[in-house]
């Protein structure tokens, strides 16, 4: 039996992500902040897509605290770990220009979008690397799920860009780093995708779309970047170590 774990899967790109793991048959852990008797329901719809075993664990992975707990979790309810994927993320509490971005704001998405997913995948790559060592037959990977933010511009949220800008060399660096183990590393890059972090700009990228926005006239759905996120645990693509996956419609190609 496979497992794997998805960071902010309770909700959103990571629930997606999640059930897509859970239809192929892994056993599934996610992550998020809402207390444990509130996400009962995401774990049962989790199980009836499929997945072998639905776990919870509760906790902020931009807490170095939080990330060894919910690491000592995994262990202990999981037994191994053949896929992580780092999703969980945060948007600014306000969207300010980068003239006026406070530092406050910049340190809590650093350590939520950038500084957790490093060290939370420095952990799982070495418990990878046991499991490996262990066992010659082990299959491992991890799956960044990042945002065109690392390479599109948006200066009334700098901080967000800068965030996820670091989260692609996070990628490339483990993806160096653990090629001799045959662990692979990926990264998906979603658009305009409808969830709730993007619920309260509804309307401008309604009209966005609309106007071109993307080459595939709609929006992103969570499952869209859940699909893809399964093709690469499936070990389908083990040589393409380090790539970028876009899930945005089309929207970074360069047009006239």
């Amino acid at each position: 039996m496979k497992s794997a774990f998805v960071t902010g899967g309770s909700r959103g790109i990571g629930y997606g992500c999640a059930e897509q793991l859970a239809a192929a048959g892994y056993a599934v852990a996610i992550n998020g902040m809402r207390p444990a008797d509130q996400v009962e329901g995401v774990l049962e719809k989790l199980r009836q897509a499929g997945a072998a075993r639905a776990v919870y664990c509760q906790g902020d992975v931009g807490e170095p605290a939080d990330r060894a707990r919910i690491l000592d979790e995994l262990r202990d309810r999981l037994g191994a770990l053949h896929v992580l994927v780092n999703n969980a993320g945060v948007a600014p509490h306000e969207r300010n220009d980068v003239l006026e971005t406070t530092v406050e704001s910049y340190q809590r998405l650093m350590r939520i979008n950038c500084e957790g997913p490093y060290f939370l995948t420095q952990s799982v790559a070495n418990w990878m690397i046991e499991q490996r060592q262990a066992d010659p037959d082990f299959d491992g990977c991890i799956v960044n799920v990042n945002s065109v933010s690392a390479t599109v511009a948006s200066t009334n949220r700098g901080e967000y860009c800068v965030s996820k800008a670091g989260l692609g060399m996070v990628t490339q660096l483990f993806a160096v780093r653990l090629g001799e183990f045959g662990i692979p590393v990926f990264e998906v890059r979603p658009g305009v995708t409808k969830t709730d972090m993007t619920s309260g700009v509804a309307e401008k990228y309604d009209a966005m779309i609309a106007d071109g926005l993307c080459v595939t006239p709609r929006w992103g759905l969570p499952k869209d970047t859940g699909k893809v996120v399964a093709a690469l645990a499936s070990g389908a693509f083990a040589y393409s170590t380090g790539q970028v996956i876009h899930v945005d419609g089309g929207l970074t190609i360069p047009r006239l």
